[in-house]
């Protein structure tokens, strides 16, 4: 009997190696037709719970994918080509003629970054948008700071500066246009009045850039100046209170009060304005077409210069210009990120 149960384990023993030799890649196939039957079923669950969200973010998705993917790839492709007006497909009359661009890798790449212009707009694109974005900080951190406290008329003056907001950008470009013109303009025409000579605001390069920066700070203050006002509400009245008890002057109360409590309200609209101020097409060529010659061209304007006025329109040409654009500004998002991110900022 002894003999028969050691037997009995050894076989039964036999049977477990060879279940071991063999089962684990049953057991795996098992297992992975599990998981992937889990990871279908968690899918189907979570379209069918969500599904109301789903079906409300599928026509924003679909359509920034038609508006934004599809130039952005299109663009990219174009960077990659000879592509102009010459040589793309189009049609005249009933003939059509069908496009004979060829593929021509980093050409234009290298074409651009190797073109003394390329470095001339960047520089300028780059003072263009510190000064804007500086001087509209700091003017509408002033304003916010003023209308944040309690006076007579305080809704008429918030009112009064918001106004230049709600006017539609051109009509606010053309408005300062006309006041710039040298010969009729009302400012030259104040300045005669005291005997002081016409200032040429549009025909000589460095007052056409500080007019085109005039024009852009005064545009931008009502949304700097709404976005730093908001943070500033949000600052709890007992901080000041208690530092005005502990005896803190204003100067003080705002070094460490106001200014760390609108940190992170001021990196966003920062972060914003930069973005803004680096493409803002409207003001530099509705004011001075880039001149005085092209003295207040900044990279867009190029871009735009490249593809529509130039002859023959270069489009690849263009389209690399726009690529540049989009990739130093991911560069600077990602630097300004991580900058945040080691002040303990999240964003």
């Amino acid at each position: 009997m002894a003999a028969d149960t050691s037997r009995s384990v050894a076989k039964a023993a036999d049977g477990e190696t060879t279940l071991a030799g063999r089962g684990p890649s049953r057991t795996t196939a098992r297992s992975n037709r599990g998981n992937g039957g889990a990871g279908n079923r968690g899918l189907a669950r979570a379209l069918a719970t969500h599904w109301y969200a789903w079906a409300m973010t599928a026509p924003v998705v679909l359509v920034l994918g038609v508006i934004v993917g599809w130039p952005l790839v299109r663009g990219v492709y174009l960077s990659l080509t000879n592509a102009n007006e010459r040589n793309v497909a189009r049609t005249i009359g009933v003939r059509h003629i069908d496009a004979t661009y060829e593929f021509v890798g980093l050409d234009n790449y290298t074409a651009v970054l190797g073109d003394p212009v390329f470095w001339q707009r960047l520089v300028w694109t780059v003072v263009w948008t510190v000064a804007c974005v500086s001087i509209t900080f700091v003017l509408g951190l002033t304003l916010a700071t003023m209308l944040n406290r309690q006076f007579r008329g305080r809704a008429a003056y918030r009112m009064a500066l918001i106004l230049p907001w709600a006017v539609p950008g051109f009509v606010s470009v053309f408005a300062w246009r006309f006041l710039f013109n040298r010969d009729n303009g009302i400012l030259n025409k104040v300045l005669d009045g005291g005997g002081i000579a016409a200032v040429p605001w549009l025909d000589d390069p460095t007052w056409a850039k500080l007019s085109v920066v005039a024009v852009n700070v005064w545009l931008g203050i009502p949304f700097m100046m709404v976005a730093l006002l908001g943070g500033l509400q949000s600052i709890p009245g007992e901080l000041y209170e208690a530092a005005e008890m502990d005896g803190a002057g204003p100067w003080q109360r705002f070094r460490h009060i106001t200014l760390p409590g609108l940190r992170a309200v001021s990196m966003t609209v920062i972060l914003l304005s930069t973005i803004w101020t680096f493409n803002m097409f409207p003001v530099i060529f509705l004011l001075t077409r880039g001149g005085p010659g092209d003295s207040t061209e900044i990279l867009v304007t190029q871009a735009f210069r490249e593809a529509f006025i130039a002859s023959p329109r270069d489009f690849a040409g263009s389209a690399t210009w726009g690529v540049l654009i989009l990739a130093l500004l991911m560069i600077f998002a990602l630097v300004y990120r991580r900058s945040l991110r080691k002040q303990g900022e999240v964003w």
